[in-house]
């Protein structure tokens, strides 16, 4: 199946559809769950779209070890590979990763400045024309709203849609009024989009709660394979 197809038929395409188009450039967008429910397997999931279609990822990971994210990527593609029939699965593969960039930083001992100066000499210097940046484990109640917002301001000058992951703690309340995770709700001004995963009935749903002012329609009909967190 060549790539054009794949895009045409991915189920994020959906996801998009629910968004009214999908995270635009200069927005962020957050995926969060509790601990281990797929969020770094949907921002994979994400970014290997966006490098079927052509376009350039930047995966900054905030893990002590990236070789798990690299793991993450080769099964998810050989995953959708089988699915759809990709052949020379191989081909492609090299193919679309050579636009995959991963960087890797210590929250605890880089400051959000150096982490977005890093990213954008990438872009500038490394001629590396980024159209999605993923941030993978960013710990949420290690920063302040200001210094997250500096990542909108980034978003915003460079052009680029944005995907967090945020995993969410357990306390009680988890969510508020609104369904916004408390772990999150001083940061919602500067969210465009937030999707909340749940696992439920052998599946991991998502649900759409914050899309941009717009009133959200309800649960997309998407969900996560919990054996290949392939979305379905």
């Amino acid at each position: 199946m060549v790539k054009s197809e794949i895009i045409k038929r991915g189920p994020l395409r959906i996801l998009e559809k629910s968004l009214r188009g999908g995270l635009k450039k200069g927005e962020i967008g957050v995926l969060a769950s509790k601990k281990g429910v797929g969020k770094t397997a949907c921002l994979v999931h994400i970014a290997l779209d966006r490098l079927f279609q052509g376009k350039h990822v930047i995966h900054v990971s905030y893990a002590s070890r990236v070789d798990y994210i690299i793991n993450w990527y080769e099964d998810v593609f050989k995953e959708i590979a089988k699915k759809q029939k990709i052949e020379p699965s191989l081909e492609v593969h090299n193919e679309i990763i050579k636009n995959r960039v991963i960087m890797n930083f210590n929250q605890q001992g880089t400051r959000t400045e150096q982490v977005l100066k890093s990213i954008e000499a990438m872009i500038r210097q490394g001629d590396f024309a980024a159209d999605t940046v993923i941030v993978d484990g960013f710990d949420f109640t290690q920063s302040a709203p200001d210094d997250f917002g500096r990542f909108k301001e980034f978003a915003q000058k460079a052009g680029v849609e944005v995907w967090f992951s945020a995993s969410l703690k357990e306390k009680k309340p988890l969510f508020d009024e609104k369904r916004y995770p408390m772990t999150l709700v001083n940061f919602m001004g500067k969210i465009d989009v937030l999707l909340t995963l749940k696992y439920k009935d052998h599946f991991v749903h998502l649900n759409v709660v914050k899309n941009r002012e717009y009133p959200t329609t309800g649960k997309p009909p998407l969900r996560l394979d919990p054996a290949t967190f392939l979305m379905a």
